[in-house]
């Protein structure tokens, strides 16, 4: 259910862009914007998780330098039927990770050195079987999808009042101005419901992987705690969505759950729990 949930809302997503697209410039708009989707769900397929690494200055590990890290990840990818994916460590003292790469043949899974710090070996083993999870389902590349084309809707809220379009095709003057607010709106809200439903969903993974909901419970608690006083020193609301946990918790304002990328770390924390029994 939540897969189809998550495809559903992808799709209006994309929808949404199109449609915009044709209400600022009728159908060479629609038009346009198809071809834009086409093209940045071609460059999120192909080129994102390499951007992503250079951007956190992330460094790629081998069994010689990270031989406790290899052991875990050996003994999930079994559990999980999952090739190797590479392992990078990103340095930062905050403690997080995530998972990127379009397929399981380039799949990439970073942590923090402040992770590898923080938590003990099986603290580590559930964070890292919550990441393999977003590999097993394709997570990595439906947020990057989904955050290039709400992207994509709010620079054409930006630009709306610009484009051409017969006075036909053009909207009224009052409603262009409401959706350039009401559109970005919406597409950020579906873009962070399509998040939060593939959390929930990779944490059910990780505990159903290393059958041990609590070591993923008291990981999310310990990387809560610590992102509620330090933000990643790198780290940008574009991205937000691939980490375990919001590298912004601290940063989060009264409307933190409409717009956080994340579920909260109570409402994981529930979940898990019910899975114990």
């Amino acid at each position: 259910m939540e897969q189809f949930k998550t495809y559903a809302l992808m799709t209006a997503l994309t929808l949404l862009f199109i449609w915009f697209g044709g209400m600022i410039a009728g159908q060479m708009g629609m038009i346009i914007a198809f071809v834009a989707a086409i093209g940045m769900n071609f460059y999120a397929y192909y080129y994102s998780h390499e951007q992503v690494l250079k951007h956190y200055n992330a460094i790629p590990i081998n069994r010689h330098s990270a031989q406790g890290l290899y052991e875990i990840m050996d003994r999930l990818v079994a559990k999980a039927n999952l090739p190797m994916p590479s392992l990078y460590i990103i340095p930062d003292n905050v403690p997080n990770a995530f998972a990127t790469g379009r397929d399981y043949e380039h799949a990439v899974v970073a942590v923090t050195e402040g992770l590898l710090e923080l938590l003990d070996e099986e603290e580590v083993e559930a964070v890292i079987a919550h990441e393999l999870s977003h590999i097993k389902h394709y997570d990595m590349l439906v947020g990057t999808i989904t955050a290039s084309i709400s992207g994509a809707i709010a620079m054409l809220a930006n630009f709306g009042m610009f484009f051409g379009g017969s006075n036909n095709e053009r909207p009224n003057p009052i409603i262009m101005i409401a959706l350039m607010f009401i559109m970005p709106l919406a597409a950020t809200i579906i873009q962070m419901t399509v998040s939060r439903n593939r959390e929930f969903m990779a944490d059910e993974g990780a505990a159903k992987m290393t059958g041990h909901p609590e070591w993923l419970q008291s990981a999310l608690n310990k990387l809560d705690h610590y992102a509620r006083g330090m933000v990643m020193h790198d780290a940008e609301p574009q991205t937000a969505h691939m980490f375990i946990i919001n590298p912004f918790t601290g940063k989060d304002f009264s409307m933190k759950q409409l717009f956080s990328t994340h579920p909260s770390t109570e409402q994981r924390i529930a979940r898990l729990e019910k899975l114990k029994y």
